[in-house]
């Protein structure tokens, strides 16, 4: 699976604002591939905006369609009003590894149930608008085992197909490689056979 995620590194997020009738809406946005990157965000905005009205959140910390690692939080704001829409424009986006939280200064007028779901939507939207991403590629793990004499053509070969090498085991009578297939593909190790001219195995998981 391939999906888009915020280019962003660990602990730094993204800050837009927008105000509706005198209230400030600030919406930060971070990459989450875990809840606990969420969390530190959360905790970043009740530290630098103690005096805020609210800090209103929504999370996807998984791909695009996750059912577990999600949730959203009206922060004592009317249910409803908040976190789910936030949630349903993240969700929207495709994007996956994602978390915003919306930052809110009451600016003395009430906006009413649907004057804010269209604040706190809008908000999180033009923060995407502005986000920088890269792709996701969910990989699984291979083993191929070859001969010393084939290890750097093996080496050329897949970072031609930018398939990343995630360990090289050396022994008596060869190497093995564990690579990182891109899951949404099927395993076809012809052209590297022809290559290395068949010396080559793919090991049982």
């Amino acid at each position: 699976m391939r999906y888009p995620v915020p280019n962003l590194v660990s602990g730094e997020h993204r800050e837009t604002e927008t105000e509706v009738d005198r209230s400030r809406f600030l919406a930060w946005i971070c990459h989450a591939p875990d809840i606990a990157a969420f969390e530190a965000m959360l905790a970043e905005a009740r530290r630098l905006h103690p005096n805020a009205s609210h800090h209103c959140s929504a999370f996807i910390a998984g791909p695009p369609g996750e059912q577990t690692a999600i949730g959203f939080s009206d922060d004592g704001e009317p249910g409803g009003t908040a976190g789910r829409p936030m949630y349903q424009v993240i969700e929207g986006s495709g994007l996956g590894q994602v978390a915003c939280v919306v930052t809110r200064y009451f600016g003395g007028t009430k906006l009413g149930t649907g004057g804010l779901a269209r604040a706190y939507a809008q908000a999180v939207t033009q923060a995407l608008e502005e986000l920088p991403r890269r792709e996701v590629i969910e990989r699984t793990s291979l083993q191929l085992k070859l001969d010393f004499a084939g290890e750097a053509d093996a080496r050329a070969w897949l970072t031609g197909q930018e398939i990343p090498i995630e360990a090289a085991e050396y022994g008596a009578d060869g190497v093995v490689l564990t690579v990182g297939w891109p899951s949404d593909l099927s395993v076809d190790l012809t052209a590297l056979e022809s290559r290395l001219r068949g010396r080559i195995d793919l090991l049982e998981a």
